[in-house]
């Protein structure tokens, strides 16, 4: 089961938070805190699998996660989960984002844009819009 999951920055400030277990908000700052000190001391060379904090569940949960450019993206998963499962959520969900966008735009449905407009006896030409 997922815990949360913890997206911050290399300095350690909170991007996106989703804890899905209830926790003071004092003990979630601690539980960021903890987790960036954590994953931000290693190597990038190294296994992105470690034990849990002391304060998110201690060696029942891992920390998996994942370091882009200038932001960790991290789980926090029982033992019940795949490592290698988060990982490749983590993995595909980020770089499947900019195809599925490009995507979704090249199938847009969108009229043509005019290039006159006619109302009546009044023509109106209507300007390129493409920076090209």
């Amino acid at each position: 089961m997922i815990k949360a999951i913890l997206i911050f920055n290399n300095h350690g400030k909170p991007r996106l938070i989703r804890f899905y277990q209830y926790f003071a908000e004092e003990m979630q700052q601690q539980i960021i805190r903890e987790t960036f000190h954590l994953v931000s001391k290693r190597d990038d060379n190294v296994c992105n699998f470690l034990e849990g904090g002391s304060l998110i569940g201690g060696s029942d949960y891992k920390l998996i996660y994942r370091h882009y450019a200038t932001l960790y993206f991290v789980f926090c998963v029982d033992s019940s989960e795949s490592e290698l499962g988060i990982l490749d959520l983590i993995q595909g969900g980020l770089s499947a984002a900019p195809a599925r966008a490009v995507s979704a735009v090249k199938n847009m449905n969108l009229p043509e844009i005019p290039r006159n407009i006619n109302i009546g006896d009044l023509n109106i030409k209507v300007p390129s819009l493409s920076p090209f």
